[in-house]
């Protein structure tokens, strides 16, 4: 079923805007080397940042399979219910286990074709790249990644799943809001702007 239309979900040219959202250490990493998260619960309430009002906007998802095998082990394996009514395309190599009567197809090549499945899909609501950075700097390299929100916690781990794996440097991100999420986090938005074609102005 489709989702009522609203126009923040879509970009100037009327195409689905998608963000990419998610929480990093201060020096950058989405995860430990092993893919958890533990280090990140303790920082504060999800309540308390932008993610409730976030998650109503969001009419598609996307994941790598390194984030669906998480949300397997420490969501849906402990009981609870799969957490999105939006379908969500999961890119995998490997074969993964679904989640009876959840939305989710499995998917592989370019992300365009993705993208343009999610369009249809969105009901005129964004799409969410949930993780990891790679899967979301194959977006960024096919021009469509739009907004990335970061909040960023206080802690360092070192090394680990890096969050986002690309040099974007001309143009650069546009930070638009900075908010003070408690002790834990700086919630960070930026914009990504489009390189200009060559002649062009800046």
């Amino acid at each position: 079923m489709r989702m009522p239309c609203t126009r923040d979900g879509l970009t100037d040219t009327g195409r689905l805007k998608t963000r990419y959202y998610t929480a990093a250490s201060l020096d950058g990493f989405i995860a430990t080397r092993d893919h958890s998260l533990e280090w990140l619960f303790p920082l504060g309430d999800i309540a308390d940042t932008s993610y409730p009002e976030f998650i109503r906007g969001v009419g598609a998802l996307a994941m790598g399979a390194s984030t669906y095998q998480w949300m397997l082990d420490h969501v849906v394996a402990g009981g609870a219910p799969w957490p999105y009514a939006q379908p969500a395309w999961v890119f995998t190599h490997r074969p993964l286990p679904a989640v009876p009567g959840a939305p989710i197809h499995f998917v592989q090549g370019d992300v365009r074709l993705v993208h343009a499945a999610m369009d249809a899909a969105a009901g005129g609501r964004s799409g969410w790249i949930v993780g990891g950075g790679d899967l979301v700097g194959q977006f960024h390299d096919a021009g469509l990644l739009d907004e990335i929100i970061v909040q960023v916690g206080s802690v360092t781990l070192g090394a680990g799943q890096p969050l986002l794996p690309r040099a974007i440097v001309s143009p650069p991100l546009v930070l638009t809001a900075v908010r003070h999420v408690g002790p834990g986090f700086a919630e960070l938005h930026y914009t990504v702007p489009r390189a200009q074609p060559a002649g062009g102005r800046a």
